[in-house]
């Protein structure tokens, strides 16, 4: 108990004084997350109000997988972007792989069904009850996804706090496309488990620390947001 009161004490300090190594596994983290988060929500989006409007063979099916997708194991997609990626892989002469690229790609590959989850079923109840106004006014797919989307800003704001939620929290992939390689794609997950694993536990509880309050300032935020939405 005592050792974990120092250890405490002094991830406290770490963060008080801005460590410089927290700050950059903080910083890279974030920007990371925010890219991949950013991009689900570009594609994601439009795909689920798509699938909320379009009616063709096989789209049941495209519904079903998108939901599967959301268990999706992170070190499974992980290990087909490394595959990828590699020097003998098709994409290998990238040079993309143990790099923060990859780490957005990975996360992204496992943020964007969650967008289009929660895009495509408000979306579908959106487009059921003015469906038809649509039709009546000639709104083209395109004009018709745009209308959906502006009507359902709320699941947009939802959508994009999930996936940046995943993202952040997301270890598996990011370490087997990123390498953890300090200073350059060591993030706040990757580090925790570095850390804890050597037994430096400042540094860990710090970030484990800045990892909970970006957690609740997300869900703050996002409640605050979705209230304020909710009243206009």
């Amino acid at each position: 108990m005592n050792d974990f009161a120092q250890s405490f004490a002094a991830a406290l300090t770490l963060i008080g004084e801005a460590d410089a190594e927290l700050l950059g596994i903080v910083a890279l983290s974030v920007r990371v997350s925010l890219t991949a988060s950013i991009v689900a929500l570009l594609i994601g989006a439009p795909f689920g109000a798509f699938l909320a409007i379009a009616r063709f063979r096989g789209r049941q099916v495209i519904i079903v997988l998108t939901n599967a997708l959301l268990g999706l194991p992170p070190v499974v997609v992980g290990l087909a972007l490394y595959l990828l990626l590699s020097r003998s892989g098709p994409l290998g002469p990238a040079g993309l792989l143990f790099t923060p690229t990859a780490m957005v790609i990975a996360q992204t590959l496992l943020a964007t069904p969650i967008v289009v989850a929660l895009v495509h079923r408000p979306a579908s109840l959106l487009w059921a009850e003015y469906g038809d106004l649509a039709r009546i006014d000639g709104l083209s797919t395109f004009r018709s996804m745009a209308l959906l989307l502006a009507l359902g800003r709320t699941s947009l704001l939802t959508a994009f706090l999930a996936a940046f939620g995943r993202a952040i929290a997301e270890v598996g992939a990011i370490i087997v496309v990123g390498g953890n390689i300090r200073g350059f794609t060591r993030t706040m997950t990757t580090a925790i488990a570095l850390e804890t694993s050597k037994g430096d536990l400042p540094l860990a509880l710090g970030l484990g620390l800045i990892l909970l309050a970006l957690s609740v300032a997300v869900s703050t935020v996002a409640f605050l947001l979705v209230g304020r939405i909710g009243e206009k």
